[in-house]
């Protein structure tokens, strides 16, 4: 990830492309594909594909024939066809792998009104385009205002202006159909521009802004993930999960993502385990289920006079106890079952440290006593030598 520019300078600070979010070499921005066909030639008498894929604002991407047969690589700045006027993208593809990329997303390579690429875009391009990116936070805030003074019940997320300046498109969100045909007259009159509403969803808001999730890394929907699978609060309730909607809540306050990535490994391991609605019948009464564990391959169980004393039982006991049950026996109490997992286990304290001891850099210290001893404690008498003449 990144190129030589992101290097460290002399001061010790990275010096950074200074593009604001246009990395020259598309290696710093999301949703980046790897072309992993650039080193092979293509079969002798076959002509490269006529098509490019170009990215804009965050995570907006198009394809446009490149009827000019220019020389486009990834990472070059292009002038590309819009509805009026033109817009300035980069090339994030190229090569056969458009094909296949129009192919996933059902985009139909051999339409002749296919948008085109109209050239490499010239500095004075450029200069231009970075000067409308430096106007969309003054002008967010601005419709931001002029929506609150109208009263309009919406959320205006982003802005994204044309490469040449002439119109810009509002990102917002909203619970209910909104009324901005007055809006759209004020921001009009107020910046002289062209104006789109475009309204989105709260997953697709916080796939544009981007943030850091609770995991402690960028949010998967705003680095690599592509497409929003609908999440459901019983993949929570498959994963044992607390149904608190603060902790399984996004960013955009809809369930997490995440929720699905693990669901399917659980589904396969919960299909040797008893239901979740099992009822065990026993002699001191009826049982039923309260939690299922399946990395122990434990349930528990609770008769419905006590709910609040569980008994842990193993996924074979339960089956044991259901055949039982299907041959109309009960067995005496879930206790007799519970006794057995009982392991009785010694608490052993692990040294973690290593054999050293942590004191073994102090000096070791005397006691009172002892210095009061020595200092009580006179000397021998010294024996004097006898002559022995």
């Amino acid at each position: 990830m990144g190129c030589s520019s992101c290097s460290t300078g002399k001061d010790g600070q990275p010096k950074g492309c200074k593009n604001n979010g246009t990395c020259g070499t598309d290696g710093c921005n999301k949703l980046t594909v790897f072309d992993w066909l650039s080193n092979m030639s293509l079969p002798n008498g076959q002509k490269p594909f006529d098509c490019v894929e170009v990215r804009f604002k965050n995570s907006r991407k198009e394809f446009f024939r490149n009827s000019e047969n220019l020389s486009l690589s990834i990472g070059d700045i292009v002038a590309t066809q819009a509805t009026s006027g033109h817009d300035v993208g980069m090339v994030t593809l190229t090569g056969e792998l458009v094909r296949v990329q129009m192919k996933k997303k059902k985009e139909d390579y051999t339409n002749p009104q296919l948008p085109t690429i109209y050239r490499k875009a010239s500095q004075k391009d450029i200069d231009k385009w970075q000067k409308c990116r430096d106007r969309e936070e003054e002008i967010k805030k601005r419709a931001r205002e002029i929506a609150i003074i109208l009263k309009l019940q919406m959320k205006i997320s982003d802005v994204e202006f044309q490469g040449d300046g002439s119109k810009a498109t509002f990102y917002y969100t909203a619970e209910d159909r909104v009324d901005f045909r007055q809006l759209i007259k004020d921001m009009a009159k107020a910046f002289g521009i062209r104006i789109e509403m475009r309204q989105i969803g709260y997953r697709q808001e916080a796939q544009r802004l981007g943030g850091i999730g609770s995991c402690g890394r960028e949010l998967c929907c705003s680095t690599w993930l592509t497409d929003f699978r609908s999440v459901s609060t019983s993949a929570a309730r498959y994963q044992q999960l607390s149904l608190n909607p603060q902790k399984l809540a996004g960013q955009c306050g809809k369930l997490k993502c995440c929720l699905n990535y693990e669901l399917d490994v659980y589904l396969d391991a919960l299909k040797d385990f008893p239901s979740q609605d099992t009822k065990l019948f026993t002699e001191k009464g009826m049982a039923f289920c309260q939690k299922i564990d399946i990395f122990k391959g434990s349930l528990w169980f609770s008769y419905k006079d006590q709910p609040a004393n569980w008994h842990e039982l193993t996924k074979d006991q339960v089956i044991k106890i259901q055949e039982k049950n299907k041959k109309k026996e009960k067995v005496a109490s879930l206790e007799e079952y519970a006794v057995e997992n009982v392991e009785e286990l010694e608490k052993v304290f692990e040294n973690v440290v290593g054999q050293d001891s942590l004191t073994r850099f102090d000096a070791p210290k005397r006691t009172k006593n002892k210095k009061r001893s020595k200092k009580r404690r006179k000397p021998a008498p010294k024996k004097r030598p006898t002559n022995n003449a």
